[in-house]
């Protein structure tokens, strides 16, 4: 037997219309909101096209030339620069480096004063929190910008630079990964007569430790691939050669350049990738052994800890 219509009472069809009113299609206020954001969003892109004299004639141009360009960079070549290549290339890696372990250093004791379960003050932690928002909202080439006037060109400025904006981001991801450990670990060893700073140290960051590591080699290698733009403003490393290079249209050196800076990445990205996930897996599998030697020597004295 087919259903039909007609058949259906109209107030039944009424009463289903005012509890699923999106069933029955959109209400005419409502496409006409659609409509309007629509048109809104279709002459913002003629504004922007416009604004940026976007044209065919110039795209055809341009993409015409960067197809001469890539041309010359599919011919990579050092021209006897290798060795000056590899050294500005270890100085950016070394930047990195060096970058993320100052972060690391001033973030850890920020993240752990941020953190809700460590420092309960809420003024506190909002203006702390305000702090890692200004220090990881400026972009680290702003960061280089200042400190090539502050201290001059070199990697230094590219150092204080990554420094500067990884503070931020990792004070708040160290304060995130804290806020995750169980409580219950910490009321354990705070019932065995541990103070505030052993219960962070035996009740908290054995739990998210591994999780910390892991984001710091994660930082790590995001700022090699950081560390090689901050040469473009003076900041040392390979960038400042790749810009140089840039500069007096050698192409084929820039080609160059570029396939050392992908194979390092690309090598780093391994390594990282490959010890992130050995440490979270042995964060998720800790040896009873080791809970039971801390928790043995958090009930025997804490003035031996």
């Amino acid at each position: 037997m087919t259903l039909r219509l007609a058949d259906i009472d109209q107030s039944a069809i009424a009463r289903a219309q005012d509890r699923v009113p999106r069933a029955f299609g959109r209400t005419p206020l409502e496409r006409a909101l659609v409509l309007a954001l629509w048109g809104l969003g279709l002459a913002f892109l003629g504004w922007c096209l416009v604004r940026f004299n976007v044209n065919p004639v110039r795209v055809w141009n341009g993409l015409d030339r960067l197809g001469m360009i890539a041309g010359d960079m599919l011919r990579p070549a050092a021209r006897g620069e290798f060795w000056n290549f590899l050294r500005a290339l270890m100085e950016s890696i070394a930047m990195a480096f060096l970058g993320t372990l100052i972060a690391s250093a001033i973030g850890l004791p920020l993240g752990l004063l941020a953190a809700r379960n460590v420092l309960p003050n809420r003024v506190t932690r909002f203006i702390l929190r305000r702090k890692f928002e200004f220090l990881r909202g400026v972009d680290p080439l702003i960061w280089a910008l200042v400190y090539v006037r502050a201290v001059g060109l070199g990697p230094l400025a590219g150092v204080l630079a990554i420094a500067t904006s990884d503070t931020g981001t990792m004070a708040k991801l160290y304060s995130e990964a804290i806020e995750t450990a169980d409580r219950r670990t910490a009321d354990g060893v705070r019932a065995a007569g541990g103070a505030g700073a052993q219960v962070v140290r035996l009740g908290m960051l054995p739990q998210v430790l591994p999780v910390m590591v892991a984001n710091t080699l994660y930082m790590f290698e995001s700022n090699t691939r950081s560390a090689t733009i901050l040469g473009v403003v003076g900041a040392g490393g390979i960038g400042f050669e790749l810009s140089d290079r840039i500069r007096a249209h050698q192409w084929d050196q820039v080609g160059f350049l570029i396939l050392m800076i992908i194979v390092a990445v690309a090598v780093i990205d391994i390594i990282s990738y490959t010890l992130r996930n050995r440490l979270i897996n042995a964060g998720r599998d800790l040896p009873p052994s080791l809970t039971v030697r801390l928790w043995r020597r958090a009930s025997s004295g804490w003035r031996r800890v």
